[in-house]
């Protein structure tokens, strides 16, 4: 069953690059998702191009609190609008940068100035973040463009584009320490706040509203996690999704 699957997705894939979309980006998506949660250490995400970059799930905060106690705590990030990048490092060595539909853009990233060649760690290291324009704060979907352009672009200037990191693919810790590392090893992170259950997000979201959160980014939404790292263990599970321990709230 996993290698019929892994088939599938690699069929998909390759018809998706050359211009044949088969299946939509949700339905990719969901495919993905289960391979990763049935079998995260197959061929197709350790030999394979592509790191698991699925899209976020979005939908109503009740939903995606409903089962967690009043002290769970979460963690607070904007989602920013550009585009998803996976690295890959290995001892240390930025390995490769793939954008989410497995293209190669590892001589793209290594240009860009927040952006480690190299760190202090040991073994297969894989990080998640959004490749984007700070400048355009106020023109959300302009980041965007101007990320994407970049990375198709053959002589196209890296000097006005950041790389956010927010995770850890391979990690085993909770999502603040997460952060906390990635940014001691020399990434950039996002602006974070922590907080409770329901009255805290939903302070967050009428600030992010009101332009009054994450200012400094070009944001369509903001990402509500659960800290955890043994709760989001178990939120996969229980719904058989990957990654249902982060949720994009954009309205």
């Amino acid at each position: 069953m996993n290698r019929y699957l892994e088939e599938r997705l690699e069929w998909y894939d390759e018809n998706y690059r050359i211009g044949n979309a088969l299946i939509s980006d949700a339905q990719y998506d969901h495919l993905e998702n289960n391979l990763l949660r049935i079998d995260p250490d197959c061929d197709y995400f350790t030999n394979k191009k592509a790191l698991p970059l699925p899209s976020l799930p979005k939908g109503e905060i009740k939903d995606f609190l409903e089962g967690l106690t009043k002290i769970t705590r979460l963690i607070i990030e904007p989602k920013i609008d550009g585009c998803a990048i996976g690295l890959q490092y290995k001892d240390g060595i930025l390995e490769k940068a793939i954008s989410r539909k497995g293209n190669d853009v590892t001589n793209k990233i290594k240009a860009i100035s927040d952006v480690p060649n190299v760190i202090t760690i040991k073994g297969l290291f894989q990080v998640r973040g959004e490749l984007f324009a700070p400048s355009e704060y106020e023109r959300p979907s302009y980041s965007q463009r101007q990320a994407g352009g970049y990375l198709r672009v053959t002589d196209s200037t890296s000097n006005h584009l950041s790389l956010c990191i927010f995770q850890i693919i391979n990690g085993k810790i909770n999502q603040y320490e997460s952060l906390k590392y990635l940014k001691d090893l020399g990434f950039t992170i996002p602006e974070n706040y922590t907080c409770n259950y329901t009255s805290g997000v939903e302070m967050f979201r009428k600030n992010w509203l009101e332009g009054k959160l994450f200012e400094k980014y070009p944001t369509d939404g903001i990402v509500i996690k659960i800290n955890s790292r043994k709760l989001q263990l178990m939120r996969e599970k229980s719904q058989g999704s990957y990654p249902y321990w982060q949720i994009a709230i954009k309205y």
